[in-house]
């Protein structure tokens, strides 16, 4: 039996970095460079490699996710794998979800140490990814697991995949539904199915028209007195500062301060504004606390309800929407899918 085609597109990272003169890591490899370094690739697919950009996933954007999208729809191949670094992955990878809809596997992996620390990940993930992207159960199921993150042995659905830590080996995990499949010896061991209606129903409504340039959307985090100022200011700016939407990464299951209540009616009135877990997953509360800051009369002001999304990956979401061109109601709609 003929191995699969696996395209592996490289966009940088601490996975592509080498040291500089003093020691420093600085981006540099390639995708040529990634693929020789794991010569047991050979073995697993018929492997492409592109090498598309040469940056760290911190300097990455939305618009650059949008192009990549298109390049994956492209190309006509049996999977694809793309390398990136780890700072915006649970972000990026939400995002190609929303915006591709194929029957082969997409994959994105990353490294969290360095070529030239003592048993870095990088080519490990590689080589987890592409023998993924190869399995031929995630291949039969590849629509219905959607872009999968795949991190030290283990398979995350892209919509809940969070970094949970800065630096450590094992930063990523799924909290609320923990990982879809494990790699164990050179098998893959399937595990479950994600629930992925939310996903797809916002995909329907997205379609091609989330190509489109849109203003940024601001993300408010709620903390202990946050006094508000910068809501103040985008109510107060003509211009909105500059953004066409907001996240409130909300306290609790959906609770802000009193003091932020009257400004984030206002800030709704003005622009969609999305409720989302700062916890950092839902579900959040509907109808449990009353009083002027609690969920209920939140949600009866005409705050959008995030749901189960992270409020990183809430904003994902809602900048897709505006360039989508989607009105208050039915951006509404699409996150009450999410819990």
């Amino acid at each position: 039996m003929s191995k699969p085609r696996i395209h592996i597109l490289a966009l940088g990272g601490t996975i592509a970095t080498r040291p500089d003169a003093t020691g420093a890591m600085q981006m540099g490899l390639g995708a040529d460079d990634l693929v020789a370094a794991v010569p047991l690739l050979a073995k697993v697919a018929n492997i492409e490699a592109e090498t598309v950009s040469r940056v760290g996933s911190h300097s990455l954007s939305i618009d650059q996710m949008h192009a990549l999208a298109a390049k994956i729809r492209s190309l006509q191949v049996d999977g694809v794998v793309v390398t990136q670094g780890t700072d915006t992955l649970e972000e990026t990878s939400f995002l190609l979800d929303l915006l591709l809809d194929l029957e082969i596997p997409v994959i994105v992996t990353a490294a969290m140490r360095n070529p030239s620390l003592t048993s870095p990940d990088g080519p490990g993930n590689l080589l987890a990814a592409v023998r993924v992207a190869a399995d031929p159960w995630v291949r039969a199921h590849a629509r219905a697991l959607g872009v999968v993150v795949v991190m030290l042995d283990e398979v995350y659905a892209a919509a809940d995949v969070l970094k949970a830590h800065p630096t450590r080996v094992n930063a990523f995990a799924s909290t609320q539904t923990g990982p879809l499949a494990a790699l164990v010896e050179d098998r893959v061991v399937p595990m479950t199915l994600p629930v992925r209606d939310a996903v797809a129903a916002a995909r329907r409504r997205l379609g091609d028209a989330a190509k489109a340039k849109a203003s940024p959307v601001a993300l408010l985090w709620m903390a202990l007195d946050e006094p508000g100022y910068l809501i103040e200011a985008m109510i107060q700016a003509p211009d909105r500062l500059g953004y066409g939407g907001a996240i409130v990464g909300a306290m609790g299951g959906g609770h802000v301060a009193e003091r932020s209540v009257d400004a984030l009616k206002k800030l709704a009135n003005l622009m969609p504004t999305v409720v989302s877990p700062r916890a950092g997953g839902g579900p959040l509360l509907r109808q449990t606390y009353g009083g002027p800051s609690s969920e209920i009369a939140l949600r009866e002001a005409g705050l959008i309800w995030g749901g189960r999304l992270h409020p990183l990956k809430a904003r994902i979401l809602l900048d897709t929407c505006l360039r989508a061109g989607l009105q208050r109601s039915a951006i509404a709609e699409l996150f009450n899918a999410f819990g």
